[in-house]
């Protein structure tokens, strides 16, 4: 059975952006499970206690069910450096429980925090989020990520950032770009310059 998981960003005891994720699930399970009826995530979490204050990481793990939903501190991963890495074949268009390819993919970052993947010739993700290059003016995210983050989406519905096709060598005109998913939000990230980069 195709196992899944959903990551929801909880701040002071309140899960944000719900209907992003509520979208994004119902999505995935007309898919693999045509004619699931769709989840009330407000109905379905309930923060315990000790998990109402801070930035808490509640991931939902579920097929056609939900089989688990547990919270835990968010500990925050330092990424400075991002190594480009290709691959055409890896799909990862739902957020699929199985993370081995991309564990595979990440062991080839040599020194750098993360890696950049390049897939038919763009870039597309790093191995946990979307990714977005600033240019002096606007925030571009790549036209094909390999998986269409709630981030990603809430961004660009709200016209906060564009999305175009970007090749590897179009990163030099960029100046810095940030890593964004469900517990990344931009307002929090830092830089990282474009130097930082490595092919």
């Amino acid at each position: 059975m195709c196992r899944l998981f959903e990551t929801i960003r909880v701040v002071n005891g309140v899960p944000q952006h719900l209907p992003w994720h509520e979208q994004r699930m119902a999505r995935t399970r007309q898919e693999y499970w045509p004619g699931s009826s769709a989840w009330s995530l407000t109905n379905l979490l309930t923060v315990p206690g000790e998990f109402s204050s801070g930035i808490v990481r509640c991931i939902i793990s579920y097929g056609r069910e939900i089989s688990d939903i547990t919270f835990k501190p968010y500990i925050k991963r330092i990424i400075r450096s991002l190594k480009i890495v290709k691959c055409d074949t890896l799909d990862y268009h739902v957020k699929y429980q199985d993370r081995g390819s991309l564990e595979t993919l990440l062991a080839q970052r040599g020194s750098c925090d993360e890696i950049l993947i390049v897939k038919d010739g763009l870039i597309a993700d790093t191995s946990i989020s979307n990714i977005i290059f600033y240019d002096g003016r606007t925030w571009c995210t790549p036209e094909k990520p390999l998986l269409k983050g709630t981030c990603r989406e809430r961004l660009l519905a709200e016209g906060k950032i564009t999305q175009s096709r970007i090749h590897p060598g179009d990163i030099s005109r960029f100046t810095g770009c940030k890593l964004i998913n469900a517990m990344r939000i931009p307002e929090e990230e830092e830089i990282i310059p474009v130097s930082f980069i490595f092919a």
